[in-house]
């Protein structure tokens, strides 16, 4: 059985907005499930460390910062429309931020392999200069620039499952030749970015970034052949020294805001993938963080069989069970990614 670290705090329930699909109870019904599951034994559950602003601002500009906590000193209010921040929403973006980099250094150079960082609110639609999508502070791509700075480590890869395009955490590492940034994600639909010719900066990261738009529809065949035939020999090109996962598990048949049809099993399936891509690559080297989801039952089963993949065992059955859809083919859609992205042209 392997270690596994998770790092959570019940705190981050204070991040909450009557209402709004992004909510404590989402975090809640993750706990129950892994009460549930009787996994807390063998978890080593860890309370996060707020992140220092050095590593917030690595990543942000002091606008958007300031914006933030003026805003939470406030009481709280709306950005968008999309997006709230309370009165606790400064302190609680920190240690979500913080969380990403406790999970990350857990796993450098111990005998930890394996994380989670189950905290809220999400990071991956946070961008450089603005705040969207749920997302405050990009917990993700804090991590990985601290790992980047002050973990000795020089190639990162951020795989993004999550239903929608990760826009923050590309815009992050555009021009960064030392990340890898992987998204599949429907198409079309918020925020609507992440076409196939985002491919990175042609300058300074060609071949950094790599997007896979995937229609409506998509269950676990489809996404099967996406992280067999694309997402696993990228990952084996690039070669990273660290894999972080933005886990969303709105993708799932039955979210509310997700137009696809993965199953738990389907789910699954991706996460052993890329447990077994670490493996091979970087010595299992795994961190795991938290983004969407919002059918709380399908949230919570998603995390406990990623949970019980990264201790090594069994996922179990799939409590939600698959929906009979047609799926789009993709072919065209694999075809024209392995022919123009520069990590996959075999010519």
């Amino acid at each position: 059985m392997s270690r596994v670290v998770v790092i959570t705090d019940p705190a981050c329930d204070a991040h909450t907005w009557h209402g709004h699909v992004e909510r404590a109870e989402r975090l809640q019904a993750i706990r129950r499930a892994i009460d549930l599951a009787d996994l807390v034994p063998a978890l080593e559950i860890r309370r996060p460390q707020s992140a220092a602003q050095a590593a917030v601002e690595a990543v942000h500009s002091a606008r958007l910062l300031q914006t933030l906590r003026q805003l939470s000193s406030y009481g709280g209010g709306q950005i968008d429309a999309d997006t709230y921040v309370t009165a606790d929403s400064w302190d609680l973006a920190h240690l979500a931020a913080g969380a990403a980099i406790d999970a990350v250094e857990a796993i450098a150079g111990s005998a930890v392999q394996r994380a989670f960082a189950l905290m809220r609110p999400p990071g991956h639609h946070a961008t450089p200069i603005r705040s969207m999508g749920f997302c405050l502070i990009n917990n993700i791509a804090v991590a990985a620039r601290y790992a980047l700075d002050r973990l000795d480590v020089t190639r990162v890869a951020i795989v993004d499952f999550d239903v929608h395009h990760g826009n923050g955490t590309q815009d992050v590492f555009y021009a960064d030749p030392h990340v890898l940034f992987i998204s599949s994600h429907a198409a079309p639909l918020y925020p609507g970015t992440g076409a196939l010719d985002e491919i990175g900066d042609h300058a300074a990261a060609p071949g950094g970034t790599l997007n896979i738009p995937l229609p409506y529809g998509v269950g676990d065949v489809g996404y099967q052949r996406v992280y067999r035939e694309v997402v696993a020999p990228a990952l084996q090109r690039f070669q990273p020294e660290l894999i972080l996962v933005s886990a969303g598990y709105d993708s799932h048949w039955s979210d509310p805001i997700g137009p696809m049809a993965l199953s738990i099993n389907g789910f699954n399936r991706i996460s052993a993938l890329l447990i077994d891509l670490a493996d091979q690559l970087c010595d299992g080297r795994i961190v795991f963080c938290l983004e969407g989801g919002y059918n709380l039952e399908a949230l919570g089963a998603g995390v406990v069989g990623g949970l019980r993949l990264l201790l090594g065992r069994d996922p179990g059955a799939d409590p939600l069970g698959g929906v009979a859809v047609r799926e789009p083919d993709l072919s065209n859609v694999i075809r024209t990614v392995q022919q123009q992205h520069p990590l996959l042209r075999t010519e």
